[in-house]
């Protein structure tokens, strides 16, 4: 939570120290010294209700800080910062429109109202406000880069992927910053909305135009497997699954089935054999190994899929594989062992049951399946499966 009020502390900081100026200019020698140092004590007094996430009591000192030094335009930001993050987006809101409404700030100052008043109206959800507010900065080239990132927000929220892609490469070249994972993502939301529709002409092109971006965008290969797969290519779908495998194996558990499912209609099942072999090796989680013991299963036969299962879980603890195993072994046993079996299925599967299996990787969000942008912290690419005895 601290890491929340830094910025502000900072903003707030240099009021405190610039108060006794402000009190001199107005009143005697004896007695501003008297109230610069009232009112710089209370400065402080608010900073350690902040540190101390004491907010309710930062925000009476600080309005009654206001209504003494009316001037002061550190003080209303603050205010209208604190307002904001405790939910209270229609107070900011005013003290922010007041703050602008003042005849005599400078361009400076006022261009940061805005900011702030953007980022209230996209609080409150009034996009429509905030996108003009954002936009009209943008074209100010004031505080553009910090503009930008939030039009890009918005458009994210609004699903305009072309907007995004459009102010996004404008960041680029604004601050020389590479987006280029970004904006691959974004094209990849276009090609899985043309692919939905049945346009499989402009998800190609907007499947290049995220290659073109970003050759190693692993989402765009796991776009471009499932469109060749839908038009019975099954051949360049396996060349692109595996391309998946050679740049993340974090992502396998998404691109496995229908992998697997591609290696059947070719009659390659002694690839796949190997590719999970390989894949075993080289991936820590679960997945290629039941995958592997579903093969063994059929081709092999189950007393090799359940010697393979208990060799996996004395290398590799994990309660999936432990479920699997004792799947196999119900299908064999007496009805007097079948009991305890089942009594024991039922505590492992309420081991995993409703537990997340992915997990963002910037902001901790737990998910029971993937997602490409993550809900909490709006990161692309962050959402990683879990691993562990109980997960991947």
């Amino acid at each position: 939570m601290l890491n929340e009020f830094l910025p502000l502390l900072f903003l707030l900081l240099p009021v405190a120290a610039l108060s006794g100026w402000i009190l001199g200019r107005r009143r005697s020698e004896r007695t501003s010294g008297a109230r610069v140092s009232e009112l710089s004590s209370n400065y402080f007094r608010g900073l350690n209700y902040l540190l101390n996430e004491q907010q309710d009591k930062a925000i009476e000192l600080f309005l009654k800080l206001a209504e003494i030094n009316r001037d002061t335009v550190e003080t209303h930001l603050a205010l209208g910062n604190l307002f904001r993050r405790r939910g209270e987006v229609d107070r900011a809101i005013r003290v922010h429109q007041n703050l602008i409404a003042r005849p005599n700030l400078s361009d400076e100052e006022k261009t940061i109202a805005l900011l702030e008043l953007g980022e209230d109206y996209m609080r409150a959800g009034l996009l429509d406000r905030a996108e003009v507010l954002f936009a009209d900065l943008v074209a100010m080239e004031a505080l553009a880069p910090s503009a930008l990132r939030h039009l890009i927000a918005i458009y994210q929220h609004e699903r305009d992927w072309d907007k995004a892609i459009e102010h996004a490469r404008r960041l680029e070249r604004l601050t020389g910053e590479s987006k280029a994972m970004m904006i691959s993502q974004f094209h990849c939301e276009l090609a899985e909305q043309a692919r939905a529709q049945g346009d499989r002409d402009a998800a190609r092109a907007h499947i290049g135009d995220a290659f073109l971006v970003n050759s190693d965008c692993v989402r765009a290969s796991m776009i471009l497997g499932h469109l060749e797969s839908s038009e019975g290519n099954h051949a360049a779908a396996i060349e692109a699954f595996e391309r998946v495998a050679q740049l993340d194996l974090d992502y396998l558990p998404e691109f496995l089935p229908p992998l697997l499912d591609c290696y059947a209609r070719t009659q390659q099942m002694q690839r796949a054999e190997q590719f999970l072999l390989r894949t075993i090796e080289r991936h820590r989680g679960v997945t290629p190994v039941l995958a592997l013991a579903r093969l063994y299963a059929t081709t092999r036969g189950e007393d090799k899929a359940v010697e393979f299962l208990n060799e996996s879980l004395r290398q590799r603890p994990s309660v999936r594989a432990l479920m699997a195993l004792i799947d196999m072994n119900l299908r064999n046993v007496s009805d007097e062992a079948r009991g305890n079996y089942l009594i024991l299925r039922d505590l492992t599967q309420q081991l995993v049951e409703g537990k997340a299996l992915y997990r963002c990787n910037r902001c901790g969000f737990g998910a029971k399946a993937h997602h490409w942008q993550c809900p909490s912290c709006k990161s692309w690419g962050t959402v990683r499966p879990i691993h562990g005895a109980a997960g991947e």
